[in-house]
This record gives structure tokens, sequence and C-alpha cells, in this order.
């Protein structure tokens, strides 16, 4: 850790070794003075707010010598720097993390300790509610790149002086920010302490993909469990609600997702969508979604199955299946379809708002129906397999909705390939997984199943009112 001199045109020299002062335009250095006192200041153009800079500068040059004659990073701190976030450095290290962050670090001729001002300011947009995660009743703010806004949206809503959010940084090059916040009071402190322990232990270049790089550097887990561990959201009510039940919440800067832990399997079947309409209303969605939910693990592999054992249906179940296969076969029809539904979300990624309706129109009308009419497909398979998508977008997380659909075409394979041996084999690996699957802090991914908790189930599986789940807590 290089340490400053109390010379002035030494740190200069330092300085420029350090940054490329000359090379990169949006890095500023400039010379001037404070009370006839040389001084140098460095900050990035774009990060500074030129309003409350300029007035710092001006209170600063007007300055008299026999003012600061003694003590002077003191005096400047107490007496004539107006503003509220400032600290001080003694070495270049400090320094260059603080400006390339956004601060404006400050040097004096004599003194061998700088002062940083905080007078950030990033480009941001407004909050706005996330696309994958909206109410029709509720609050319409979301969570932004900024970490700092991130903060004050979700303190908004917890006025606990508990709440905490400590600040560290991940990435030897990226020195990205990262917050943990919790509430102290209810949060695990041995879950808090090895969350700590781990982002310590971390060594990458860079967080390139935001939340997404830092997940993956913190659970260890296994390729083909595709499973998550942890749940994202970009809404600040429900980061808010998990705080307050215990959960820890990773806020990372420059990503309006935030990384919600410990959580279970029934974690990722719950939205907000619930807790704003009244209980029986929220009750009836929750069923619904777990029925949809349901339906697109298990409706195309188990009607491809029925069909392959037409013989034991019962009379009243005969009118499954077609009557006619066409050219392509059932089971590479549904694999086509599901490769089919997944080139339309790629797609629909990549095409403009204004054209995705038509890029809907295209896939989900005109090719079934040509698909149909030439004998490609039956009417049955593109049924099924609207319904298995419709049940996929019912799903509230999408990590959990695209472990659905890998689980889905895993079993349509093997109910295709080894009839009803590889469905049962099939169901059998993915139940193994999901059993032994465990969340961050080693719990079981399937509490309150297992192990049985009476109240915890009944409040996954029914939308009660808020006091009685308030209630059962105290007790």
């Amino acid at each position: 850790m290089m340490k400053l001199t109390s010379k002035l045109n030494e740190n200069i020299k330092i300085l420029n070794q350090r940054l490329p002062l000359e090379k990169s335009f949006d890095i500023v250095g400039r010379k001037w003075s404070i009370a006839g006192i040389n001084a140098y200041f460095v900050l990035i153009d774009g990060f500074t707010k030129d309003q409350i800079m300029l007035y710092i500068m001006e209170k600063l040059q007007s300055i008299k010598k026999e003012n600061i004659n003694i003590n002077t990073i003191k005096k400047l701190l107490q007496n004539y720097i107006a503003y509220i976030e400032i600290d001080t450095f003694d070495d270049f290290d400090t320094m260059e993390t603080a400006v390339l962050s956004g601060n404006t670090a400050l040097f004096i001729d004599g003194q061998n300790e700088g002062i940083l001002i905080d007078v950030r300011e990033y480009p941001v947009r407004g909050p706005e509610e996330p696309d994958l995660e909206k109410v029709t009743r509720g609050s319409r703010d979301g969570l932004v790149e900024t970490i700092v806004f991130n903060t004050s949206l979700i303190r908004r809503r917890i006025k606990d002086p508990k709440l905490t959010f400590e600040l560290t940084n991940v990435g030897t090059q990226s020195k990205t920010d990262v917050a943990i916040a919790y509430i102290d009071s209810v949060v695990d402190h041995d879950l808090l302490k090895k969350l700590k322990n781990k982002l310590d232990e971390i060594e990458i270049n860079s967080l390139v993909m935001a939340e997404k790089t830092l997940e993956e550097l913190l659970i260890k887990k296994k390729w083909y469990n595709p499973l998550p561990q942890v749940r994202f959201t970009e809404r600040p009510d429900v980061v808010a609600a998990h705080l307050l039940e215990g959960h820890i919440a990773i806020i990372v800067d420059t990503s309006p997702s935030v990384i919600l832990l410990p959580v279970t399997l029934f974690h990722f079947t719950q939205h907000a969508e619930d807790y704003y309409q009244n209980p029986m209303v929220g009750t009836y969605l929750r069923w619904i979604r777990f029925i949809a939910m349901f339906s697109s693990l298990i409706i195309t592999p188990l009607w491809l199955l029925l069909i392959y054992n037409k013989g034991l249906l019962p009379d009243y179940l005969k009118f499954i299946g077609p009557k006619e296969v066409g050219h392509i076969p059932l089971f590479m029809q549904f694999v086509i379809l599901e490769f089919g539904l997944d080139f339309l979300r790629v797609a629909s990624i990549h095409t403009p708002n204004t054209l995705s309706t038509s890029l809907g129109i295209i896939g989900g009308l005109i090719l079934s129906e040509f698909a149909v009419k030439v004998g490609w497909f039956t009417p049955e398979t593109i049924l099924y397999m609207a319904v298995a998508g419709i049940g996929t977008f019912a799903t509230p997380s999408m990590e959990f909705s695209m472990a659905i659909r890998i689980f889905r075409l895993f079993l349509l394979l093997m109910t295709g390939f080894f009839k009803s041996i590889g469905f049962f084999i099939g169901l059998s690996v993915i139940l193994i997984i999901v059993f032994t699957t465990k969340g961050f802090s080693n719990q079981s991914y399937l509490w309150p199943l297992f192990p049985f908790n009476g109240k915890a189930f009944s409040n996954i599986f029914f939308r009660k009112p808020i006091v009685e789940i308030k209630n059962n807590k105290k007790s």
C-alpha cells in the first residue's frame, strides 16, 4: 500500500503512473491553489455534480492564507467544505478506488493526507415497474441500476433502526460495490457470517454479469441441477417483505436485480399479486399457479405415456390421442415443438417491442396452422404444448420456469425413448434432484414439506390474512 508524501509534485507524479490522466479523456486532473497553497484535484468526468463542485471550489479559493496556516486538512473539513459526504485518505489505493467509483480527490502541498469529496452522480433511469413482476394493484416502482437508489427504495418501506446495509466490493479490476442488507434483530447471524466469509474469499477480476456472476461464485452446484437456489427480484416491496422475515438481500451495483437468500422451492411459487388481492382471491390465484406449473412439467410426457399405453385407458379416456398421427412420430413432434417454443422466446428477446406482437401472431398462429396442414403436427400436440408453454409463463420466477422446462424436456426424452419405464425413471431422477438440493444455509429445499411444518405449509397453500400470519409468527 503506497502512502502519500507531503510533496504535491511527487504525489502528482505517482498519480500519473497509477491513472491514465494524459491518455483517458474522462479522467480530469487540475492544478489550482487554496489560500496561496498549491493543490490538485482529480475526478471522473460524468460522475460529478458540477454545480456542487463549482460551489466548493469557489468557497476554497476565497480562503485567506492566515486562516489555514496550521492544521490545514482539519480546518478545511470543519470550516470551509460545506458538504456532508467527505472523508480523508492517506494512501493511493484508497484514493484510486474512491475516484474510480465517482469521488473527487483533493491533494494539498505540504500534507501527507488528502480529502475525498463524494459529489458523484451516476446516470440512472427512473424506478419503473419491472416487466417480469407486474401486479394489477400495488406499487409501480422498481429497483434500478444504482445501489444508493435501491437502498433508499428499501429503507423507505422499512424504517427499522436495525435495518443495516453493509458495503463491500468484489472484483480486483471492477471493484463492484456490493451491499448486504439485513435486519439485525431477526437475521440468522451464523448465516450472515457464512455469507460474509464467502464474499471475502471470492477471487475474480470482474462481476461481468453482476448479480448472476456473484450468485455462481457464492453457490457451488452440480451442472446437471437446473434448480435455482437463490431468488432474484426487481421489486423493492418484495425485498422488504423478505427482510422482515429474516432473509438476507444482496444488492449489486449496476444491476436492478437483488439476490434473496436463503430460499426454498416454495419461494419460487409465490408472487406479490397474491398479497395485493383479498385472501380468497389470493388463494385462488395461488392454486391456479400451482396447477399451471405442475401442468407445465407433466402434461406433454404424461400424454405421450398414455398414447403408448392406450389399451390400458378406461372407456371415458379413450378420446385421448389423435386419429391420424401424421408424417412425423408424436414423440418427435413434441421435441420439435419444444425447440420451436424456445426459438420464439429467443427471437422475442431480440425483436423490437413494436414488432413483438407481429412475431407472436406469426409464430403462434400462422406457423402452427400451416404445420398442421402439411402434416408435420397433429392439433393435439400443438394444444398440449401450448398448455405447457402457458404454464411455464405462469411461473413467477424466470429461473424456476427454466428449470421446469429442462425437467420437462428430460422427462419427454426419457418417455419417448424408453416408453413407460423411461417415464418413471425420469420422474424418479427429477424427484431425487429436488430432494437432494440444499439451500444456501444447507436447509432442506422442500421445507416446510420436508421436514414438515404445519403452520408454514398452510401459509404456502393458503393466502391467509396478514393479521393471522403475524399472530402465527408471534406464537
